[in-house]
């Protein structure tokens, strides 16, 4: 059996739209999409005696989340095998568990109740920075027009970290028959003040990033010979950079590199920023 892709919901709007998302995404991949709600209220709503409706109120509650959510992705796209699941965890802890096996997870950008209004809700934020499978978080306005020039924008970060966004980044393109445009910032190590040139350090520091950007593409343009490839390769803050290219994307990829044994987030500054302000969805693909 493929593995499934998973989706939480606690059925806010912005689960909503990660719901869509995920349905368009198993469409897409034809692949199973299975439907989280996690919570820790959800041992204690199903644990109220029958006789008092306090029972019935939570449990008919959580149960009106997943079937909706349901029923949503099977009016979206019927063909695809829609299960569900309710665990009485942590939500974050519920998710990465789910995600174990799973292509990817999908998860909004805000959550219900009073964190809602954080640029980030906090278990989209754990789930991302913890995850060993790629984390799609759905941010941005709805769905863009369809203007004839769409791309999955995709960060290239240093060598020997960028093969599983990349393999990602050129999927999705191939899915969506559309184009990557791959982008990577680099510093000059000694920038010429009011010249606007290149000093021979700078001239080497651009040369040394295009050839990078060269060598971080060439499998995937080997196996994806149809897919349209942008190269960008900018002097600056690689923050700025990605938001620039996500402005047009359709989703954003970057990859977060798992260091064996480290505990608490691992995200990064760059990844962070992109999680909280990007204008599209975004990608989060884990490397060792």
């Amino acid at each position: 059996m493929s593995r499934p892709l998973v989706v939480g919901t606690d059925g806010s709007d912005g689960a909503l739209r990660a719901v869509d998302w995920a349905a368009d995404e198993a469409a897409l991949r034809g692949a199973p999409l299975r439907i989280v709600y996690a919570s820790l209220l959800a041992h204690y709503e199903e644990a109220v005696p029958s006789v008092r409706t306090a029972r019935a109120s939570g449990s008919v509650f959580t149960q009106h989340i997943v079937a909706s959510a349901s029923e949503r992705c099977e009016r979206r796209h019927p063909d695809v095998a829609v299960s569900t699941e309710i665990l009485a965890e942590d939500p974050a802890e519920g998710l990465l568990g789910e995600g174990r096996d799973a292509l990817a997870i999908v998860v909004g950008s805000r959550g219900r109740g009073e964190l809602a209004a954080l640029l980030l809700g906090s278990v989209s934020l754990s789930v991302a920075a913890r995850a060993q499978c790629p984390v799609i978080v759905v941010r941005g306005d709805e769905a863009k027009p369809d203007s004839g020039d769409r791309w999955i924008a995709l960060g290239v970060g240093d060598r020997g970290t960028a093969a599983a966004s990349v393999d990602l980044a050129f999927t999705e393109a191939a899915l969506r028959g559309t184009g990557v445009a791959a982008v990577h910032a680099w510093r000059s190590p000694a920038p010429t003040a009011g010249t606007g040139q290149l000093d021979d350090a700078g001239q080497s520091a651009q040369r040394e990033a295009e050839e990078w950007m060269d060598d971080a593409l060439r499998d995937a343009t080997a196996e994806y010979p149809d897919v349209p490839v942008r190269r960008d390769v900018v002097e600056g803050h690689a923050r700025k950079t990605l938001l620039d290219a996500a402005r047009s994307a359709e989703l954003l990829v970057v990859g977060a590199r798992r260091r064996s044994g480290a505990f608490g987030l691992q995200l990064g500054v760059v990844n962070h920023a992109m999680l909280h302000h990007s204008p599209c969805p975004v990608a989060v693909v884990p490397h060792e």
